[in-house]
């Protein structure tokens, strides 16, 4: 797979942009999470979870930050077929919450959101995320409304990257943003991680934020 790089600054900077850019979106704000010390790429300005409605695994509708309203939320844009990057950074999490006491553990919730609704059927997305945790929230839809959440984020779309010949007729990757983005209890961005962020150091952070 590739994925598209994660440059700290300008994704803070896109998030950023795309939290103000709609009327009704509240203004950045700079303090609470901004006051724990966090691991991972911490952005300048903690904006506010965005808006977006897809569909979960049971079929039904998903609306990301009324779900999610008052819970450290751990969102991430990934694919079932990715063969390195998604699997890892969902490992990475399960072994956090196992690190955790069952207190902070239930405030916590992780969410994923295909970005490859060819293949990633609610069937094949539950299947996939049962092998880390069965608490894992998945999300799909069609790819307009994928791209519509993507947007929201302030991330570039996904994209689909044809297979090399050998690979055989009709493979493709999916290219996409490839971090992990953190949500304290106040419903803003904490921080963002990145591939290589050990998963104690995610633990202590689910701790800090739980208890801010």
């Amino acid at each position: 797979m590739r994925r598209l790089p994660l440059v700290a600054a300008t994704l803070a900077l896109a998030l950023v942009t795309a939290a103000c850019g709609g009327s009704s979106s509240p203004a950045p704000d700079t303090s609470s999470t901004a006051d724990v010390t966090l691991h991972g790429a911490i952005p300048s300005v903690h904006a506010p979870k965005p808006e977006f409605t897809l569909v979960d695994t049971s079929g039904q509708t998903y609306d990301f930050q009324a779900r999610t309203k008052g819970q450290v939320t751990m969102l991430y844009f990934g694919y079932t077929h990715c063969p390195d990057e998604c699997p890892t950074s969902m490992a990475d999490l399960a072994s956090a919450l196992r690190k955790v006491p069952a207190d902070v553990a239930s405030h916590v919730s992780v969410v994923f959101v295909t970005t490859d609704p060819w293949r990633d059927t609610k069937p094949v997305l539950r299947r996939w995320l049962d092998k880390f945790s069965n608490s894992f929230v998945g999300l799909t839809g069609t790819p307009t409304q994928i791209a519509g959440a993507e947007v929201r984020m302030g991330m570039p779309i996904s994209r689909r990257v044809p297979a090399k010949k050998s690979a055989g007729v009709g493979g493709y990757s999916v290219d996409h943003f490839a971090a992990v983005m953190a949500y304290g209890r106040d419903d803003r961005l904490a921080t963002l991680y990145p591939s290589g962020v050990a998963p104690s150091d995610i633990a202590a952070d689910m701790s800090a934020l739980v208890k801010e």
